[in-house]
């Protein structure tokens, strides 16, 4: 293993216990794929962040948020020419885009929904705290999907709806976190149905209240990863059972916080090793199921869930 490849697996290994449980097992190329795009993911979010592995976060000086952001898209388009930035980080991404011919449209996505928490963009509605989720998760499932060998459309909103899912989940568990550093991503129309703001989140006679909209996010999180199990027959076996545990772990946490009630934020909600263990081999069920004579319907309906625009393009330059 070079050095590229295994910086990029004591990234993923530091920054994210759930993700690197299910990424064992990807076949070993995806495996390597998976850690090489997930270290520019990570690092991105962090230098957004000013975070270490995902931890750390503090509210951060707008003008030189956007100055990261302009350099961190300087070096992304750089990485996905011919000549990436000599940096482990941008090389592993460079030799991912070019490994699975990756489209600069979802890198640039990506970095879009960095924009949005520089920009302070408020989330009025449910479709603005999707829309936020697809650009931050979803768009990775899709490039994920494409190291997974998927081209095809409808695969590929499936994907994203799992990305989707993770993301909410992840709002959830983190909203007080989030709240503190200036973020609140919960629909502001959901949180004034039970008389807070997104300036009242943090309160603590308000921790009913967001507890019973976190809850109904989750709800929205369930038909995202409905939606994610049809896209499974498309993968092969081994990426399939890696796909259908890291969806049980994410799900789990999601559970957690829902049967926590108000304590659910005293403490970061994790799952056991041992309940990880658990998902996976439930996953592994899972992947078997796809794969059977009478799989499931992948051409299901979609009807209700967001979907990301054919095509699109970031609106944002990122220069400063």
């Amino acid at each position: 293993m070079d050095r590229v490849v295994e910086t990029s697996r004591e990234t993923i290994q530091q920054g994210s216990s759930s993700f690197s449980t299910a990424a064992r097992l990807f076949p070993l190329e995806t495996r390597e794929s998976a850690w090489m795009l997930y270290a520019w993911c990570r690092y991105c979010d962090d230098v957004i962040d000013g975070q270490t592995l995902g931890f750390g976060m503090s509210p951060a000086d707008t003008g030189t948020a956007r100055e990261r952001l302009a350099t961190l898209t300087r070096l992304t388009e750089q990485a996905m020419g011919d000549a990436p930035p000599d940096d482990p980080v941008f090389t592993a991404f460079h030799r991912v885009v070019k490994r699975h011919d990756i489209p600069a449209r979802f890198p640039l996505e990506l970095l879009e929904g960095f924009a949005m928490d520089i920009d302070g963009r408020r989330y009025d509605t449910l479709a603005d705290t999707l829309s936020y989720a697809y650009h931050v998760a979803g768009v990775v499932g899709v490039m994920m999907s494409m190291v997974m060998g998927v081209r095809d459309q409808p695969t590929l909103n499936r994907a994203a709806d799992l990305g989707i899912g993770f993301q909410l989940t992840n709002i959830c568990r983190d909203v007080m976190e989030d709240a503190g550093a200036g973020r609140v991503y919960l629909p502001a129309d959901w949180l004034a149905a039970e008389g807070l703001t997104p300036e009242t989140v943090t309160d603590p006679q308000s921790r009913a209240g967001v507890h019973r909209v976190v809850c109904n996010l989750l709800d929205e999180a369930e038909s995202y990863y409905d939606s994610a199990l049809l896209g499974l027959q498309a993968l092969d076996f081994r990426s399939a059972w890696a796909i259908a545990a890291a969806r049980g772990i994410y799900r789990d946490i999601g559970r957690r916080v829902r049967r926590e009630g108000t304590e659910a934020w005293d403490e970061r909600t994790i799952v056991p090793k041992s309940r990880k263990i658990y998902l996976a081999l439930r996953g592994l069920a899972i992947s078997a199921r796809t794969s059977a004579p009478m799989p499931l319907n992948r051409d299901a309906s979609r009807a209700g869930l967001w979907t990301m625009p054919e095509g699109q393009r970031p609106r944002h330059r990122f220069v400063c």
